[in-house]
C-alpha cells in the first residue's frame, strides 16, 4: 500500500471490496478433470456465465487453447449424482458423457459434430478408459431403470466394441458389487484391476481391489480381490509402464501409496495421498517414467508436491507455489494438475520434470486483484475436550479500511460438505468476498475432515450431528477468548451436509447468532430414506442403522427441535435437488415462520445440488450478505438484492 493511499474508518461488514458478485461469476469458471494425452492438456470448465455449462477444453503449446465441444453442449456425468470421470481423449477421438442425455458421445478433436455411441436409456456412464487390443472402451454403469418401481440402480463395469453399428450395444464385463470404480489395463490388456465396494461402505471406509484376466474375446474371468476390504479403503490403482499394479490404502492410518506384492509403502509417511472419492476419475498421482512417480499429498491442511522412485523408494519434495493441488495426471516427463496458492485462484498448471518448472495454463478466474487485497490463511488448532480440532483463520483484511478502535468483527464459521471432505488453504474467492468486507472467517476441518489420518476421519462415526457441532462452537469460541471476534455476531454458514451442522449448532447450542444453510439437512430420517444410491446407507456409520436407530435419527434432526431454535436462518435451496430434497428446507422455514422468528428462503427453479448459474451464485452471495446487515443493522458499501425476511 502506497504512502498517499487513504485509509478508511468504517463498520465491520461494511467495506466496499473489488470482490463482488460479479466478478465471482463472470470472470470465473470452476476447473476439473485435467488430462495430458499426447502432449496436450485437457480439462473442464464450468462457465456460471453460462449457467454452468461444462465445456471441454484444450491447450496445445504450439497453437494455444480451444474449446472443443461447442454450446449448447455440457460434458457431465451423474453417476452416483455427483458424476466425474465424463470423458476420454483417445487419439485424435474425445469421447464423452453429455449432460442432457448421459449418453456417451464420441468427436473428432477438429469437428464440432459428435455422434452418440450408447443407446438411449436410462444409464449414466463414468470412468471411461480405452482397449487398444479390441478398439472399444471400458466404463463404469449405472442404470438407474429400475428406480421408479423403488429398485436401486444397479452399477457394471461396461465394455463397448466401437467396430459395431452405432449405438453400440454394451457388453457387461462385471456386475453384483453395491458400486465399481477405477476400471485399469495392464499395458497388453490382459489384465483388468478395478474397485468395487458393498453397502453400507462408502468408499472411503472400506474398497476391494480386485484383479481379473482378461482373453483375446475380451471375456473377465478369475476375478480375485488383491487389496482391501475389512476397515482398509483403497484409491487410485493404476498401472505402471513396468506392468506393477500401484494403489493408495489407508491401512497404517494414513492413505500411503503401496505396490501390489509389498506390504511397506513406498513412502512411509503421516501424510494422505488421497482424498475421498466423491466423484470418479480422481487422481493424486502418475508415472512421470517406468519408475518415476509424481504424487500430491497434504499434511497438516496443505498439499505438497512430491517424487517417488517406485524401485529404490528415494523420494523427493518438490518446491512449488502450491497449497492446494488436485486432478494430477502426468506423462512422458510432463504433468498437469489443479492447484491454487495461498493468494492465486486455483488453475491448470503444467509441470516439466527435468526442471521441475510449474507452468501456469489457464486459471479459474480472470481478475487482476492485487495480492495484497487477500486475507491470508492461518492454520489453527483448539481443542474440544481431548480432541485437537484443525482448521484456517482469515482475519477481516482490505487494505483501504479498517474498523473503529476497539470493534470486534463479526464472525463466519464455515462448516464443509461431505461431511467426509475437507477444506484447504488455497485462494477462494468466496472467502475473500466476506473477509475482504470486514468479517473473520474460521473454516473448519472439524472432527470427521480427511487430511489427518484414518483416526481422525472416523471420529465421527455415530457422532453425526455431536462432534462436528461441538467442534464449530468451539472454534468459534475460541476465536472470541483470543480477542478476535465479536461473541454477538457469531455467524455459521454451509451446504449440504455443512448446512446440517449449521441447523444443529442454531438448534442445540446458543453459540451462533444467525446462519444460513445452503441446501442442508434439517431432518435426517428423510434423507435416511429419500436420497440416491450411493449416499443412501451414508448414516449407517455416521448416525445408525435406519430403521433401528430411528430415536437417534429423531434425536439429532433439527426439524423435532424447533422449539429451541431462536435465532435468524436464511435458506437457499434448488428445487431439482435430488441429494437434499426441498422439502427439508421448507420444513423448517415453516416451522421458523410458525415461531415469529427471522427467516428467508431463496429458491433456484433450475438448480440442483449445488448452485451452477451465475444468477443463482450471485442471488446466494449478496442476499447472504444483506441478510446479516439487515439481522445485525451495519450498512452495506452498496444496495442488496432487496430479498424477503420473514419476521423481521
Amino acid at each position: 500500500m502506497s504512502e498517499t493511499t487513504r485509509v478508511t474508518i468504517a463498520p465491520y461488514g461494511s467495506w466496499k471490496s473489488a470482490i463482488d458478485a460479479e466478478l465471482l461469476v463472470e470472470g470465473s469458471v470452476r476447473l476439473a478433470e485435467t488430462s495430458l494425452v499426447d502432449g496436450r492438456y485437457y480439462w473442464l470448465e464450468s462457465r456460471p456465465s453460462e449457467k454452468g455449462r461444462n465445456v471441454l477444453v484444450q491447450y496445445c503449446p504450439a497453437y494455444g487453447r480451444k474449446d472443443l465441444t461447442p454450446a449448447p453442449l455440457s460434458v457431465r456425468s451423474k453417476a452416483h449424482e455427483y458424476g466425474g470421470g465424463s470423458y476420454l481423449v483417445h487419439g485424435d477421438t474425445a469421447y464423452f458423457v453429455l449432460a442432457d442425455d448421459q449418453r456417451i458421445y464420441r468427436m473428432k478433436l477438429d469437428s464440432s459434430l459428435p455422434e452418440a455411441i450408447t443407446p438411449k436409456g436410462d444409464s449414466h456412464y463414468a470412468d471411461l478408459i480405452f482397449d487398444e487390443q479390441k478398439n472399444r472402451l471400458i466404463c463404469i454403469e449405472e442404470d438407474i431403470s429400475g428406480q421408479q418401481q423403488g429398485k436401486e440402480a444397479r452399477a457394471r463395469i461396461i465394455a463397448i466394441d466401437l467396430k459395431e453399428p452405432l449405438p453400440c450395444t454394451p457388453k457387461i464385463l462385471q456386475e453384483g458389487a453395491d458400486f465399481y470404480s477405477n476400471p485399469a489395463l495392464n499395458a497388453d490388456c490382459t489384465r483388468l484391476s478395478f474397485l468395487r465396494w458393498y453397502h453400507p461402505n462408502l468408499p472411503w471406509d472400506a474398497t476391494e481391489l480386485c484383479l481379473a484376466e482378461m482373453n483375446e474375446q475380451g471375456e473377465v474371468s478369475n476375478v480375485t480381490q488383491v487389496a482391501g476390504g475389512g476397515n482398509e479403503s483403497v484409491f487410485q490403482p493404476q498401472w505402471s509402464p513396468r506392468g506393477e499394479l500401484l494403489y493408495v490404502s489407508d491401512r497404517n492410518n494414513w492413505w500411503n501409496l503401496y505396490k501390489l506384492g509389498q506390504d511397506e509403502p513406498l513412502w512411509d509417511k503421516t501424510a494422505e495421498f488421497a482424498t475421498p472419492q466423491w466423484v470418479f476419475g480422481m487422481s493424486t498421482y502418475g508415472f512421470l517414467s517406468a519408475e518415476d512417480i509424481l504424487c500430491t499429498y497434504t499434511k497438516d491442511g496443505c498439499w505438497h508436491l512430491a517424487s517417488i522412485n517406485t524401485e529404490t523408494g528415494e523420494h523427493h519434495i518438490i518446491e512449488q507455489p502450491y497449497c492446494d493441488i488436485d486432478s494430477l495426471r502426468c506423462e512422458n516427463g510432463k504433468a498437469v494438475m489443479i492447484a491454487a496458492g495461498a493468494k492465486t485462484s486455483p488453475a491448470v498448471v503444467g509441470f516439466d520434470q527435468p526442471t521441475e518448472i510449474t507452468e501456469k495454463i489457464a486459471s479459474s478466474n480472470s481478475h487482476s486483484l492485487p495480492a495484497n487485497l487477500f486475507s491470508a490463511a492461518q492454520a489453527v488448532t483448539f481443542h474440544v475436550d481431548q480432541r485437537a480440532v484443525h482448521g484456517f483463520y482469515y482475519p477481516p483484511h482490505n487494505p483501504i479500511f479498517t474498523a473503529p478502535e476497539g470493534h470486534r468483527p463479526p464472525l463466519i464459521v464455515f462448516s464443509h460438505g461431505g461431511p467426509t471432505g475437507a477444506t484447504s488453504a488455497g485462494l477462494n474467492l468466496k472467502v475473500q468476498y466476506w473477509t475482504s468486507r470486514g468479517f473473520a472467517i474460521l473454516d473448519v476441518n472439524y472432527s470427521g475432515s480427511t487430511g489427518y489420518g484414518r483416526e481422525y476421519r472416523d471420529r465421527l462415526a455415530d457422532k453425526w450431528g455431536v462432534y462436528d457441532v461441538e467442534d464449530v462452537c468451539a472454534g468459534a469460541e475460541y476465536l472470541v477468548e483470543h480477542g478476535l471476534a465479536d461473541p454477538e455476531r457469531l455467524l455459521i454458514k454451509g451446504g449440504s451436509a455443512g448446512g446440517y451442522t449449521v441447523l444443529a449448532a442454531l438448534t442445540y447450542h446458543d453459540t451462533f447468532k444467525a446462519g444460513a444453510s445452503h441446501y442442508g439437512i434439517g431432518e435426517l430420517s428423510s434423507l435416511a430414506k429419500d436420497t440416491h444410491k450411493f449416499e443412501s446407507r451414508y448414516l449407517d456409520k455416521l448416525v445408525g442403522p435406519w430403521p433401528s436407530a430411528e430415536d437417534i435419527y429423531r434425536q439429532r434432526s433439527p426439524i423435532n427441535h424447533v422449539e429451541k431454535l431462536n435465532c435468524p436462518v436464511i435458506f437457499f435451496q434448488g428445487m431439482e435437488d435430488k441429494v437434499v430434497p426441498p422439502n427439508q428446507a421448507e420444513t423448517m422455514v415453516a416451522a421458523l415462520k410458525k415461531r415469529d422468528i427471522p427467516v428467508s428462503y431463496i429458491t433456484f427453479a433450475n438448480e440442483g445440488h449445488g448452485f451452477r448459474s451465475g444468477d443463482s451464485i450471485k442471488l446466494a452471495l449478496e442476499g447472504e450478505l444483506e441478510f446479516y446487515s439487515r439481522i445485525f443493522n451495519f450498512p452495506l458499501a452498496e444496495p442488496g438484492p432487496g430479498i424477503t425476511i420473514e419476521n423481521l
